[in-house]
């Protein structure tokens, strides 16, 4: 299995998709992203992505050199559309739209429409609150989806993703990004293609039987993801649900619709400035108190280290951009198979 570097996951990405037909400009914003997503571990994200894209942009779904357009706004929100440009492009335009409108009210939001998918969400918290902002942000997929409502064996909602992040106690900040569903649709896929089970909760199969085998899911009759949660799974539910009301109907995106092109999803970013809410002193104040709080508590056995959410990512980060990232087999043959199509060499 090849190892990559920093440098050559962002290469690959930006070869392949400017010979898919993407502008450099775009390439490399989107190629960051995904490599940024293999270097913290969420492998779902990165580099095996670029097959996807490529497909989606022969099939018309993703469409390059499209702007954003906003289409309406006020003093703290716009709703954007992204007229089916690359999600990461779409994305980082929104978030820098609305930097500004949160210097202005202290709080803001943007909901964005047409959206093509967008990656790992932590990465844009992640970014807005290493600048001293608070922020959410979240996804939805208008339908079918692949995720299952809760006591249901038919697919019907999206993944339908959720991440906040704060600054932390030290440079890094505090990082939550979770599915609302057992696992991400790309976690499957990583399995599949290395020929792996996957966990007792993850999946059921198109009849409706608990599985572990990735192969269920894309397999007639498509299987289905379950709602996070196991037993609780009404609480995962709960939540995308939710999300399919804030991200979809508030971005005119659509929810529960099946007419929609591939890749229509809704978006919302929120950023709070957290020196115009509480100040940061007044913040740092409690933060550091909180964090030996909680890393404290008393372990239990076999328990090293009590984590905070996105330590895992940044431990993960350290050791990758040492190291790099392993490519899994089947992983790398696609992604030589899409360069021969292409015609482009990424040896």
């Amino acid at each position: 299995m090849p190892v990559l570097n920093s440098a050559e996951l962002i290469e690959l990405g930006k070869t392949l998709l400017v010979a898919a037909g993407a502008s450099a400009e775009e390439a490399k914003i989107v190629a960051e992203e995904l490599a940024s997503a293999n270097l913290v571990g969420h492998d779902s994200h990165g580099v095996m992505r670029l097959v996807q894209y490529a497909q989606l942009i022969e099939e018309g779904h993703i469409i390059p050199g499209q702007q954003p357009e906003i289409v309406r706004e006020g003093p703290a929100f716009l709703v954007v559309d992204a007229h089916f440009t690359f999600g990461q492009v779409a994305a980082k335009w929104a978030m820098e739209q609305l930097f500004d409108k949160t210097k202005q009210c202290g709080c803001a939001n943007a909901f964005v429409r047409n959206c093509n998918h967008v990656g790992r969400l932590g990465s844009y918290t992640e970014q807005a609150a290493k600048l001293g902002y608070a922020a959410l942000m979240s996804v939805n997929a208008p339908g079918p989806g692949q995720v299952a409502p809760f006591g249901a064996m038919q697919r019907r909602m999206g993944t339908n993703p959720i991440s906040m992040a704060a600054p932390g106690s030290g440079e890094n900040p505090i990082v939550l990004d979770m599915t609302t569903s057992a696992t991400a649709e790309g976690k499957l896929r990583v399995a599949h293609q290395s020929r792996k089970k996957v966990p007792e909760g993850w999946l059921i199969d198109g009849h409706g039987n608990p599985s572990t085998d990735p192969a269920d899911f894309y397999n007639e009759p498509n299987g289905c993801i379950l709602p996070l949660g196991g037993p609780l799974a009404h609480k995962g539910y709960g939540l995308s649900v939710m999300v399919d009301l804030f991200c979809g109907i508030l971005s005119g995106s659509g929810v529960g619709r099946t007419d929609l092109p591939r890749g229509a999803n809704g978006v919302w970013m929120q950023l709070l400035d957290i020196e115009q809410i509480t100040g940061k002193e007044e913040y740092e104040r409690w933060i550091g108190p909180y964090d030996e709080h909680i890393k404290s508590a008393k372990k239990q056995p076999g328990v090293d280290e009590i984590l905070f959410p996105g330590e895992m990512e940044q431990k993960t980060f350290e050791t990758r951009s040492e190291q790099g990232v392993t490519i899994p087999d089947e992983t790398w043959r696609q992604l030589n198979e899409l360069a021969d199509k292409l015609d482009v060499s990424i040896q």
